[in-house]
């Protein structure tokens, strides 16, 4: 099958925004590839293995590729994207140029083949990611596996905010903690947080494609008793909507959000309502000049900030409810 492969050239801190305006503009799949240099230092404490190819992507720039079967307008869907990409320029993120070129490729020119670069990935002391597609065993009776399939969702543990989350929740989380995963994607910090003792997790993502993504993840884990998969928002959640019975008790003791940092500032309020007296929460994909705001805003909400995590140019904080 020939697909039309879309591809804009942006900025890193803008890649989560595009990929999703690709995908809701009926992408069958996006593709992300940033700058790589394989003499660049890299963090190794963990066993991690880094084989990703050299490529002539500028340090802090990326490429996002949509992939769009046939048949479909796509002067009408690149207008929409770029439409949509100026407006980013309003809420203080930087898409670069964000120059867009079009051409048709076959189906296993992308489908697959970046699987060949997602390996076994050890990001805490305990939480080793593996590919399903992968061979391996853990290396110790502590080590816990996480089987991941991501598909067209966010979340492999390779990107900062993940694993920066991944690492926090190793942390906070204790033996039969009840958990809220907003804006799931993969279904891997959920999961992630079931291999770390969670008892119950509620899994959250207004996309459909991320909805199925982490139900089939859940079902891969063996964890479909554990981890209950809505779309639905937060705050739908609390006013009681959502489909059918939650298996979480709210409040909660923890609620973990990996979104960008706008998205983040719309609903801590709710986050605060979500979680019992002491409790804490755990947001991630912060880029580092949206520092500032969030923790103002969480200070603001009633929380302290017990923890600021960095990793590259991401941000993540371990903020408690007084």
């Amino acid at each position: 099958m020939i697909w039309k492969e879309i591809t804009i050239h942006t900025t890193e801190e803008a890649v989560e925004m595009i990929s999703n305006f690709l995908h809701e503009a009926g992408a069958g799949g996006v593709t992300i590839e940033e700058h790589a240099d394989n003499d660049k230092p890299r963090d190794t404490s963990l066993g991690q293995w880094f084989e990703i190819p050299p490529n002539d992507i500028p340090e802090g720039e990326a490429k996002i590729s949509g992939y769009f079967p046939e048949g479909l307008d796509i002067e009408a869907i690149i207008s929409e994207v770029k439409e949509r990409i100026e407006e980013l320029r309003g809420y203080d993120i930087d898409p670069g140029q964000a120059e867009i070129s079009v051409r048709d490729v076959s189906e296993d020119d992308w489908a697959n083949n970046w699987k060949q670069y997602f390996k076994p990935l050890k990001v805490s002391d305990k939480l080793t990611i593996k590919p399903t597609w992968e061979d391996y065993a853990p290396q110790s009776p502590e080590e816990k596996l996480i089987e991941l399939d991501p598909g067209m969702a966010f979340g492999t543990g390779t990107h900062p905010t993940t694993s920066l989350c991944l690492r926090t929740l190793e942390g906070v989380i204790r033996e039969g903690d009840e958990v809220i995963d907003v804006g799931t994607g993969s279904g891997i910090l959920a999961i992630g947080a079931c291999r770390l003792g969670a008892s119950r997790v509620l899994a959250l993502d207004l996309d459909p494609v991320a909805v199925s993504s982490a139900s089939e993840n859940t079902k891969l884990n063996g964890l479909e008793d554990k981890i209950q998969v809505v779309e639905s928002d937060l705050l739908s959640v609390l006013k009681g909507g959502g489909s059918g019975k939650l298996q979480v008790s709210l409040p909660v003791r923890v609620v973990v959000a990996n979104i960008l940092a706008e998205i983040i500032l719309l609903f801590i309020d709710d986050v605060f309502q979500a979680l019992q007296p002491g409790g804490y929460y755990i947001a991630s994909g912060i880029y580092k000049n949206k520092e500032q705001a969030v923790e103002e805003a969480l200070l603001a909400a009633g929380f302290e900030i017990e923890q600021t995590a960095r990793e590259e140019d991401w941000v993540a904080f371990v903020a408690r409810k007084r």
